[in-house]
């Protein structure tokens, strides 16, 4: 077999840490990366990676990729969510995929915590009205004064919820499609937490703050509409730091000009880079898909897709293969 072709998609990569690109390099296959250091779109993947067998990818949509590219055998994914990868077209035509699942979660439960924090406590108000001059002293709730609806109960929605477990949150309402009762008696129970399983709408109309944790699949595509956003309190808060299009984008924003709910916190969009009207509003806290973004979660995934890609084209068992039930999303 001649030498593989790799393409890296994903930027960054190998910034804050090399080890995962020297992996790749002592390889001595061709290796090319993304030159234009941003997020390439569809079109820019296809045209760069047109004639490699594998790639490293982040979130950008392969499917012009790999209709186009007759050569690729394998992407293997920096990252977790799997929206951006059509699995059945992969199927299709033999593409082994692999991903990077445990990797990201804890970067992203903290930030989660720490955007419900700023958001409630009016964080991102006050560093802007200080700097031009006022002191309002801004007032919010506390996280454990409040009833916060958890969408999502996986690797990120239960660790979320063992860390607010420590704010001691009056009550912790919880939406899965799978029953969590054991996970969540194991963190809570002894730690005197009340918590209830119950429907996305419930949680709606009965929670201060609402916090997303789902992947993005046609079931949850713009899950949450003008119509849902009518049952949340108005004093309520919306944290989106899993997938862009759970949420339309054009509702939360009449939601939140219109004061339907008090405030929200998005690290991730249906279009990346952002650059819609939610930036002209003071009562949401924008964040650039940095979830997964602290320099132990960039090497543990970095790191995780080279090695995984570098065993497929050695022939060795893949470590993290998407598993047969994510191809059913």
């Amino acid at each position: 077999m001649n030498k593989p072709k790799i393409f890296i998609s994903t930027f960054p990569f190998g910034i804050h840490n090399p080890e995962p690109l020297d992996l790749l390099q002592k390889t001595g296959w061709e290796i090319s990366a993304n030159s234009l250091k941003r997020k390439l779109k569809p079109e820019e993947v296809a045209d760069l990676a047109k004639d490699v067998d594998g790639i490293i990818a982040g979130t950008e949509d392969l499917t012009p990729l790999i209709l186009t590219n007759s050569n690729l055998k394998i992407i293997s994914r920096v990252g977790i969510g799997l929206d951006s990868v059509p699995l059945k077209l992969c199927k299709e035509k033999g593409i082994r995929v692999t991903y990077t699942p445990d990797a990201v979660t804890m970067a992203v439960v903290e930030l989660t915590i720490g955007l419900m924090v700023s958001l409630t406590r009016n964080v991102h108000l006050a560093d802007k009205e200080i700097r031009s001059g006022g002191w309002s002293r801004f007032t919010g709730k506390r996280l454990g004064e409040s009833t916060i609806g958890i969408i999502g109960a996986g690797r990120v929605g239960l660790n979320v919820i063992r860390i607010l477990s420590e704010f001691k949150p009056r009550m912790i309402l919880v939406n899965d499609i799978k029953d969590k009762s054991l996970e969540l008696d194991s963190l809570l129970k002894d730690k005197g937490i009340s918590y209830k399983l119950t429907e996305k709408e419930y949680i709606y109309k009965n929670s201060d703050i609402v916090s997303l944790h789902l992947p993005l699949s046609s079931k949850t595509k713009n899950m949450i509409t003008k119509l849902e956003l009518n049952m949340f309190r108005q004093d309520s808060f919306l944290i989106n730091t899993a997938r862009g299009g759970l949420v339309n984008e054009r509702d939360i924003y009449d939601a939140l000009k219109e004061k339907v709910i008090s405030g929200a916190a998005f690290d991730v969009f249906e279009n990346e880079p952002y650059k819609g009207n939610l930036c002209e509003l003071d009562n949401i806290i924008l964040t650039e898909h940095m979830g997964s973004c602290s320099y132990d979660c960039r090497l543990l995934m970095e790191r995780g897709a080279s090695e995984d890609i570098i065993r497929f084209f050695t022939n060795q068992p893949l470590a993290n293969e998407v598993p047969p039930y994510e191809y059913e999303n």
